[in-house]
């Protein structure tokens, strides 16, 4: 196992008031893959990161905003991530916890759409959805157009390094809070509510 990137100064204080947690999915909820989670088979939880849902869900709303170009390039349907996402809700329903809601951006790069993260659609439709605001939201995610993503809504982005989070953490420059993986950040956030 490699040692964990170096976290920034984290203040813990920036945690004060949050009520509402959105997540990346892949790399942050589930193993990533370069080509694409395409469908359930390839659906595979890191570990702690489930536990860390329900451990969340006992204290703030919890939603996933994921971009999903492998429906715009065709690499798989609307049936395949609508059966990855009920595999995910009953995932969540085996330890305790509860579905979330998923807004996911079907369109690929080139689209030019307001929905693909870096762009802050995702993240403002949940929060709206979610009666938040920017100031109680947080974005977890594992890449830089996550963290651009929250930047531009104006929500605390949170680096983790799991995914592509150890290059992010290593190449892109933050001044975001980085925490090994999403179980860690929960336990900061809980710890932090008391």
């Amino acid at each position: 196992m490699t040692e964990p990137v170096p976290a920034s100064v984290f203040n813990p204080n920036s945690l004060d008031g949050i009520n509402l947690v959105l997540l990346d999915r892949d790399g942050v909820i589930n193993h990533d893959s370069e080509a694409y989670i395409k469908g359930p088979g390839e659906w595979q939880p890191l570990p702690g990161s489930l536990q860390a849902i329900v451990d969340l869900q006992a204290h703030v709303a919890v939603a996933v905003c994921t971009n999903q170009s492998g429906l715009g390039r065709g690499l798989f349907d609307d049936h395949a991530l609508m059966a990855i996402h009920e595999k995910f809700a009953l995932a969540l329903r085996h330890v305790g916890g509860e579905a979330v809601n998923v807004y996911f951006c079907p369109h690929s790069p080139q689209a030019g759409c307001d929905c693909r993260k870096p762009a802050p659609g995702l993240l403002t439709t949940a929060m709206h959805d979610l009666t938040k605001t920017p100031e109680e939201t947080v974005f977890v995610g594992d890449s830089a157009r996550d963290l651009e993503a929250a930047e531009a809504c104006g929500c605390l982005p949170v680096l983790v390094t799991t995914g592509n989070g150890r290059q992010t953490a290593e190449t892109y420059p933050t001044q975001a809070p980085v925490f090994e993986d999403l179980a860690a950040f929960t336990q900061a956030l809980i710890t932090r509510r008391g």
